[in-house]
């Protein structure tokens, strides 16, 4: 093993930079696939962050509100814990350089967005939030001594010393041979799972695989089995799908379908500004229906200056948004599952920490509210760099170099594919138990097949957690819907599980006959 006393952080995005400011001066190495600012979800966000800046808005509203989105299963000291945070993060991303949006006297502008019942985000020109936030981090961290980025870098598994972690596995981002280096704590910021759809917002690298390296490892995964649909993917056929932001129906952008009616009027008392599941399974049905949903921003005013990354988007498939409706369908976006954390943002293991996407904080419950994405990664950052920092030494530490390992073949793209498509078919916005079945013993076989490459086992040991969290809840809650259990049960619990849990349910359906 690599000797190494730096501090590692496996991810690049918002998480990920928040948490080596907050570490600092202790030294850091960062673990980033892409160029800093690129292939991270933070940068791709379009929304905003949720923030309780000024009455008549509070804490106790933004915790009452999240609660509420999620379902039954929040949990209500983490959501007030983060909402009374959150202000604190807005002023020192404002301090940082992010040039949040301001009215004439200086206040911040706020948006509406689903499930809120206040404006309470905070944006940059509409649509540019996570990449000016980035951008702001990233000019931090490159201006900070103590922090070394490795680019180009994937990691790829944890080592354990006993009980502990203590090391990571890494190779090349293009493929080679794995590497392992030492390790006195490890923060996993590496992202969520939406990738393992074939219809996802998410970045191609966004997999799963942070939270299957760590299941792999032996941490807890909670909640896996929530994943959020985003109701407005630009459906254009792109791979990963562009995003039509929450914040086009919060400044009075309506559904219709393709007789023009609009379709959310009859299903919820907030039309298209009710909570994410409940908008996502309308779009769904129409799309199922072949009634072509579309998202109409005609009577939004100058939309390429209010919201230029949809504009863009949509122009560049054709689309003129100021004259058209724009063509929508629920993809993978948000999964509220992930290594279970504490407070402080630990795992189950020692040694091992987690934030943003990739952890399941409680702070979602079965159905994130919008703009809490950000807000989340931002909280549990410094919590998680504050623990660390208390249980490390500050002492100096030398840049790490690693020997140019020998190339190796990336992962299988068929296989890929064939996990991505076997998701969606069994674990998409509606599920039952002979879809997650088979989708379970698709996993297997394609874990076999691809069994000699370690991100192949990360995606399946993700996928598999997912699909076998979904079967145990036989109930609907939140973005967790069960045709063949379509009430919610009357008690609300979390769930938890460890891949070798999910791996006995898995095997267990290897004996059992495939439905005809």
């Amino acid at each position: 093993m690599i000797p190494n006393d730096r501090v590692v952080i496996i991810g690049a995005g918002l998480g990920a930079l928040y948490a080596a400011l907050a570490l600092a001066p202790r030294p850091v190495l960062m673990i980033s696939p892409d160029p800093l600012g690129q292939g991270a979800s933070s940068a791709w966000a379009q929304g905003g962050v949720a923030a309780a800046m000024a009455a008549p808005d509070s804490p106790d509203l933004h915790a009452a509100d999240t609660m509420r989105a999620g379902a039954g299963i929040v949990d209500r000291a983490v959501a007030r814990m983060v909402a009374d945070e959150a202000r604190a993060h807005i002023l020192a991303l404002t301090d940082l350089g992010t040039p949040f949006d301001r009215d004439a006297k200086g206040g911040y502008v706020m948006s509406r967005e689903a499930a809120h019942s206040l404006a309470r985000v905070v944006r940059v020109r509409g649509d540019q939030a996570g990449a000016e936030i980035m951008r702001a981090l990233i000019a931090s961290v490159r201006a900070t001594p103590s922090v070394q980025v490795l680019e180009g870098w994937l990691a790829t598994g944890l080592r354990r010393d006993r009980d502990r972690i203590a090391g990571i596995e890494l190779m090349r981002a293009t493929g080679s041979a794995t590497l392992a280096l030492a390790a006195p704590a490890v923060l996993i910021a590496a992202g969520g799972a939406g990738g393992l759809y074939a219809v996802t917002t998410n970045p191609p690298r966004i997999r799963g695989e942070a939270m299957g390296m760590a299941a792999r490892a032996g941490a807890a995964i909670a909640d896996a089995e929530f994943v959020q649909f985003h109701p407005t993917a630009i459906a254009t056929g792109a791979d990963p799908a562009p995003l039509a932001t929450e914040a086009l129906r919060g400044e009075g952008a309506v559904l219709v379908n393709a007789a023009g009616t609009r379709f959310m009027l009859g299903l919820h008392p907030d039309a298209e500004l009710a909570p994410r599941d409940i908008v996502a399974r309308a779009v769904y049905a129409e799309t199922q229906a072949g009634r072509a949903p579309a998202l109409d921003c005609r009577a939004l005013p100058d939309l390429a200056r209010h919201f230029p990354a949809v504009f863009a988007a949509c122009m560049a498939a054709g689309i003129d948004p100021a004259r058209q409706p724009i063509p929508v369908a629920a993809a993978a976006h948000y999964h509220m599952g992930g290594i279970a954390t504490d407070a402080e943002g630990r795992s189950s293991l020692p040694g091992l920490w987690a934030c943003g996407e990739a952890a399941s904080t409680g702070l979602h419950g079965a159905n994130r509210l919008a703009s809490n994405g950000l807000l989340e990664a931002l909280v549990f950052a410094r919590r998680a760099a504050l623990s660390i920092a208390a249980e490390m030494p500050l002492r100096d530490a030398g840049p790490v170099r690693l020997p140019d390992p020998a190339p190796a073949a990336p992962p299988d793209p068929a296989l890929i594919r064939g996990l991505r498509a076997a998701m969606t078919q069994g674990a998409g916005v509606i599920r039952d138990a002979a879809g997650l079945g088979h989708a379970l013993r698709r996993i297997a076989t394609i874990e076999t097949e691809g069994m000699a490459h370690p991100r192949i086992a990360n995606m399946t040991a993700a996928a598999t957690l997912i699909c076998a969290a979904a079967l145990m809840r036989r109930e609907s809650r939140g973005a967790h819907c069960r045709s063949d259990h379509p009430d919610t049960l009357p008690e609300a619990r979390r769930s938890r599980l460890t891949l070798a849990e999910a791996m006995t349910l898995r095997d267990s359906l290897a004996t059992e006959p495939e439905p005809t």
